[in-house]
């Protein structure tokens, strides 16, 4: 791929619109420009404007107006791609886009690949990889927690991290390396009590950020909740009155939920992923048998489980539900358990007092009524453990930078182990040389042409 030419894209959604914004980056994207755009105010060209200014005109085909744009100047190295780049506000006709694209690739533009801009933001220096990474993330991102943890990466919170424990790994490696140079002299240039305090730094800082991986991939992707329990106790109902829609079947007819429906809400910044499962019991019906096995999967995969029994039928089968909530809790040692009883409208005060005295921790709700919702969603945000969130500390939610933490990890253990052994210098160097390649993953030091390309063909055109 040439990263030297000049590039086009449309920067807004594609469709009809108020407005249209096209991308222009590279070498010749002002000149380009300025050969067909007239100013309606200044005689100046393009060229001779300084960056970050705008400029009301027509782009031009020959004699005739393509459109009446706002065309945004940006000279290099103080722009997006760190190149000469601009960008050109049209309305949002698809026939005015369309004109406007095929009128500069003619004049020698290229069609942007997906993520190029960006691509050429990092190989500028304008952004390292994982800055990079932090900008798709920032524009999939759809709820507050999601934003925030972007934007945190973006401005480069987690990066600073990797890049100061590179720094000073490297410092000791180059003192390492030159102790080499000298073996036949048996002296030792880094100092290995500070050595060994470096690696436990590095080790503590390293697993906080692997542990926050389990945070910020569910918050990334919406935290998983799965709601189960019998045929019949109101999960569909449940579903709805938390979506405020008619989302799932709702029947008095028991196995209704033979598959599991699943949907999204967002509870204070935080997305959700809800997922109304088949109710368990034992049953002859081979398709109803399929989804209460589908059931047991969903619960395997969400972080939270919400179990839901039937208040009225409480007094008849208070042992059965316990014996069941003994077997969740203890085939699901580690899932976070919400026990809710449905129908709380249905009994009496006396009813309610004894549930809550036999099981604490309930939640008395009525989902046909929607009463008690709002102290199901508190306890869902208690639940969930964004502390780190609320204390901006540094939360890691790709995957590629995990396993390549994970990979530094080992190879940071094998120094330990090998300090603590009295191993040579020479075999020191290569385990510091692996962890100095992962990190340099990270954040960039280290990539190839493959690595670049599976990262930026996740992006959008124009982005």
């Amino acid at each position: 791929m040439n990263h030297k030419d000049t590039i086009i894209a449309l920067a807004t959604a594609s469709g009809i619109g108020a407005i249209a914004v096209l991308r222009l980056s590279g070498p010749n994207a002002i000149q380009l420009v300025a050969g067909n755009f007239q100013s309606v105010k200044s005689k100046k060209s393009l060229i001779n404007q300084k960056s970050h200014t705008l400029h009301l005109g027509h782009i031009m085909n020959g004699k005739r107006i393509i459109d009446q744009v706002l065309v945004s100047v940006f000279k290099n190295p103080n722009s997006y791609t760190g190149e000469d780049t601009i960008e050109i506000s049209c309305h949002g006709s698809l026939y005015i886009q369309q004109e406007i694209i095929q009128l500069f690739l003619k004049k020698g533009c290229r069609m942007a690949d997906p993520g190029e801009f960006t691509l050429r933001a990092f190989l500028n220096g304008k952004l390292d990889l994982s800055q990079a990474e932090a900008v798709a993330d920032l524009i999939s991102s759809d709820s507050e927690a999601s934003h925030q943890i972007a934007m945190q990466q973006m401005r480069g919170g987690f990066s600073n991290e990797i890049k100061l424990l590179r720094e000073q790994l490297l410092n000791f490696a180059s003192l390492i390396e030159l102790e080499l140079d000298f073996s036949e002299e048996d002296v030792e240039f880094a100092d290995r009590s500070e050595f060994k305090k470096l690696i436990e730094k590095i080790q503590l800082v390293l697993k906080r950020l692997i542990d926050s991986f389990a945070v910020g991939n569910v918050i990334k992707n919406g935290i998983p909740v799965a709601i189960v329990g019998e045929p019949n106790v109101g999960k569909s109902t449940l579903l709805n009155a938390l979506l405020n829609e008619d989302r799932a079947i709702v029947s008095d007819i028991p196995g209704t939920t033979r598959d599991a429906i699943e949907d999204e809400m967002i509870i204070d910044g935080v997305s959700y992923r809800f997922i109304d499962t088949a109710g368990i019991r034992e049953t002859k019906d081979i398709i109803e048998k399929i989804g209460i096995q589908k059931t047991f999967e969903k619960i395997n995969h969400a972080q939270v489980v919400i179990y839901l029994f039937d208040a009225e039928k409480y007094k008849i089968k208070s042992d059965l539900l316990k014996l069941e909530l003994e077997i969740i809790k203890n085939k699901y040692p580690k899932k976070q358990l919400i026990i809710i009883a449905n129908k709380a409208d249905t009994i009496t005060t006396k009813e309610r007092k004894n549930i809550e005295t036999e099981i604490p921790e309930i939640i008395l709700i009525s989902a046909k009524e929607k009463s008690g919702i709002e102290t199901l969603t508190n306890s869902l945000t208690q639940l969930v453990n964004i502390g780190a969130l609320n204390n901006s500390d540094t939360i890691v939610t790709n995957s590629r930078h995990y396993d390549a933490m994970l990979k530094a990890l080992k190879e940071i253990n094998k120094v330990e182990e090998g300090t603590l052994l009295g191993i040579p210098s020479d075999l020191l160097a290569i385990d510091i040389r692996e962890a100095l390649y992962y990190f340099g993953l990270i954040t960039g030091e280290v990539t190839n042409d493959e690595l670049l390309g599976n990262i930026f063909a996740n992006f959008c055109i124009g982005k």
